[in-house]
């Protein structure tokens, strides 16, 4: 995630620029000039946003003045690997693209290198989710065609017993091997996974509960104390959750529903005070935690619908940037939070002011559902580029696409396993 402040009187050219790099509103080009996103086999998603907080004055409710902030610009990007490694692709294959697009900000001059430009701008990621760990744009597109080509060839009239199941599915075997050896159809193997990374990760898996029961001893001495400064404060923080603006409204609608994905970005202020600041601080790591261990395998809490997702601190941690990619339509997805997890929505956004007044941190809140969507839609913030790697598939295609080439790959299956198979194409 690349943040730089845009420089003064720069915005208008900048956008500008940025629309060229669409192919219709907010929807990114693959192939555009400037940064042709289709070109990256390890980019999931993408997207560049100008940073507008219509929030600010929101902090004058606790007392405190209201802030200046410039607008800054972001680029951001989900991908496979390491992170330096896809900056530094995009700085030696769009050096000129991005160039022209960062001299619209501040500190970045005509002599200015973009790699290290980009990672000196590159901020940390409080929270990183991934609905499936080590699937990647190549996994995603290779079984896409195979999903496809298979459906073109399996027989539309019923079958009768598992016998026949099994022979149908011994054609297909032998037709793809047939098409890969042709190089119609192309199955990569996984690449085996860094052990460096598999380390840090252990690592990490442990590290944190250790922490944790170290630390206990403190926390139970601390948590009544913690208790107690949040009631205060839940009790007497303002509640801001008036109805958006109708044309920011309506800006942020004619960029959703153009593919069976959607993007979200939003931005707003931590309410004010070491204490929520670090309480929120320790909610994310929690969170993050619990991203990068439990839930990615398809679903945060008893969501579904979400490709990737992430939080971060900008501005010395006194504002926060979340954003995400998820299938669906705005509306579903908002209903998704509010029915299964707004317990878990309260804990990570109850830190930002104005948000629904909640009750030990995760009750109420988001419960109140008007005034939730009123808040969310009024800190979201529109994207200028949006790119999706596979445009047209959902996490259930990808799930169905991948079970399709395991099942192919199995050495042998049951009748109903080879049944059940069947059904998938």
């Amino acid at each position: 995630m690349v943040v730089a402040p845009i420089a003064a009187g720069n915005e208008p050219g900048l956008r500008a620029l940025l629309d060229t790099m669409n192919a219709q509103p907010g929807m990114a080009n693959p192939g555009n000039a400037l940064l042709p996103f289709g070109e990256f086999d390890r980019l999931h998603f993408a997207r560049f946003v100008i940073l507008e907080d219509a929030t600010l004055d929101d902090i004058a409710a606790h007392g405190l003045p209201v802030p200046s902030f410039p607008k800054h610009l972001v680029l951001m990007a989900d991908c496979d690997g390491p992170s330096s490694d896809l900056l530094a692709e995009l700085s030696r294959r769009a050096g000129a693209g991005l160039r022209k697009i960062f001299a619209h900000c501040e500190d970045f001059g005509a002599q200015s290198d973009v790699l290290a430009w980009m990672m000196a701008h590159d901020l940390p990621v409080a929270v990183n989710y991934v609905n499936w760990l080590g699937r990647t744009v190549r996994q995603i597109k290779q079984e896409s065609a195979l999903q496809r080509v298979l459906s073109a060839k399996v027989p539309r009239n019923a079958i009768g017993s598992g016998a026949d199941a099994q022979r149908v599915r011994r054609d297909l075997i032998a037709f793809v091997d047939a098409e890969v050896r042709a190089g119609r159809v192309t199955l990569t193997p996984p690449e085996p996974t860094p052990l460096g990374w598999e380390m840090a990760k252990l690592v990490h898996a442990i590290a944190i509960p250790l922490a944790g029961l170290i630390a206990l001893p403190l926390i139970i001495v601390l948590l009544p104390f913690v208790i107690i400064l949040l009631r205060i404060r839940e009790m007497s923080d303002p509640e801001i959750c008036p109805r958006p603006d109708p044309q920011a409204l309506q800006e942020l609608r004619r960029l959703e529903d153009r593919d069976v994905s959607n993007q979200f970005s939003a931005l707003g202020s931590v309410k004010p005070g070491l204490f929520r600041r670090w309480l929120l601080i320790f909610v994310l790591l929690l969170t993050d935690y619990a991203c990068r261990h439990i839930f990615n395998r398809g679903h945060l809490g008893r969501v579904q619908t979400i490709h990737f997702a992430r939080w971060v601190f900008i501005d010395n941690k006194s504002r926060m940037v979340f954003a995400s990619n998820y299938d669906g339509s705005h509306e579903a997805y908002m209903d998704d939070f509010v029915n299964k997890v707004a317990w878990g929505l309260n804990l990570t956004f109850s830190h930002g002011i104005g948000w629904p007044r909640t009750e030990w941190l995760i009750k109420r809140g988001a419960r109140h559902e008007k005034n939730f969507k009123y808040f969310q839609r009024r800190h979201q913030i529109p994207s200028q580029v949006w790119y999706k790697a596979y445009p047209g598939l959902t996490l259930t295609d990808l799930a169905r696409n991948q079970h399709i080439r395991e099942g192919l790959e199995r050495a042998s299956v049951t009748d109903a396993q080879a049944l059940a198979w069947l059904r998938l194409l």
